[in-house]
């Protein structure tokens, strides 16, 4: 079995893509959450060999569980990063009743979930073989997708007004230094529908111009949700009105899930595309290894490579950090 050390040197990149390494996966770990029955169920996926390892935080859309997501989760195992699922409330696994007290705070709950992973990392450390001392924790990364994309927005500074106190409050974590926001929500407001103004509260007055960590906004130009009335535009907001440094994927005839990136049989993927697919995994990785100080060479050529809408599959953009490939 071959085996890589990763990450790379940042001194002697290669111009190429890192060879995928041999991982290895284990759930559940349970953590302590006192919202949770039972406690926070978690995922971890990490390559078996390497040392300085990068965590990135996973947080699934609404109704996906810690099994969701492996087209994304074990590619970037693969290419040297930690990657930790925890399975959030509104999960389908667990069974939530409709009239549950902590349904409307299903929202908040999320940010609480990321923390605690946050605060036990030597607990799944030590639950997976051959880890432990083994991960940088000080370059650590958030990605999520639908809701799950403002549960890592909030992480890096996205303010989302709480439906009960009006208050919106500052839930960042310094511990997190970038994040990859994937067809997640944008601004509230006439945007919305309707329905969503009155079901789902927390869309209804997110502030962007907070969110100021390093992020990549990744949208498919046909994600038309039936929650907003602005059409796919609405998902590329996260980006139009974030401040700072970010970068945003267009996926040219995706829908919202990306080409299926929610798993690798998801019945729910409506655009199934497994080169839509392969290019999330490429574009996320050689970002997330830009944005934690692990090399550029990769991310400056998909960065060339998809400028100015030349590629059939995409265009990628940038603002706002000085150096970035344009």
């Amino acid at each position: 079995m071959d085996t890589l050390d990763l990450p790379e040197s940042r001194d002697n990149a290669p111009t190429t893509a890192p060879t995928p390494a041999p991982i290895v996966s284990v759930k559940p770990v349970v953590l302590p959450a006192p919202h949770h029955d039972g406690g926070l169920r978690v995922r971890v996926t990490a390559p078996v060999a390497g040392r300085d390892l990068p965590v990135v935080l996973l947080a699934h859309g609404f109704g996906s569980s810690l099994e969701g997501y492996g087209p994304l989760a074990d590619h970037w195992a693969a290419h040297g990063f930690v990657v930790v699922q925890p399975t959030h409330l509104d999960s389908r696994t667990l069974g939530l009743a409709a009239d549950d007290p902590r349904g409307p705070r299903t929202w908040r709950y999320r940010v609480e979930d990321m923390r605690i992973v946050l605060d036990h990392l030597d607990v799944l450390e030590a639950a997976v073989p051959g880890l432990r001392g083994r991960v940088d924790r000080g370059r650590i990364a958030v990605a999520g997708h639908s809701f799950g994309g403002q549960t890592a927005g909030m992480l890096l500074g996205l303010r989302v007004g709480d439906p009960e106190t009006g208050v919106a409050q500052d839930l960042s974590d310094p511990r997190v230094r970038a994040g990859v926001l994937l067809a997640t929500a944008g601004s509230g407001g006439y945007s919305l529908t309707p329905y969503a103004a009155e079901h789902l509260p927390w869309l209804r007055h997110p502030d962007f111009t907070r969110m100021g960590a390093p992020a990549l906004v990744v949208a498919g130009d046909k994600d038309e949700l039936p929650i907003s009335a602005r059409g796919a535009e609405w998902t590329t907001e996260p980006y139009t009105l974030g401040p700072g440094d970010k970068s945003l994927l267009t996926l040219f005839g995706a829908e919202h899930f990306l080409g299926g990136i929610s798993g690798y049989e998801a019945a729910e993927t409506t655009d199934e595309n497994p080169a839509h697919v392969a290019l999330v995994q490429r574009v996320t990785t050689a970002y997330l290894r830009h944005a934690l100080g692990l090399g550029s060479e990769h991310w400056a050529a998909v960065h060339s490579e998809l400028a100015a809408g030349a590629h059939p599959l995409g265009r990628l953009e940038s603002k706002g950090a000085p150096g970035t490939p344009s």
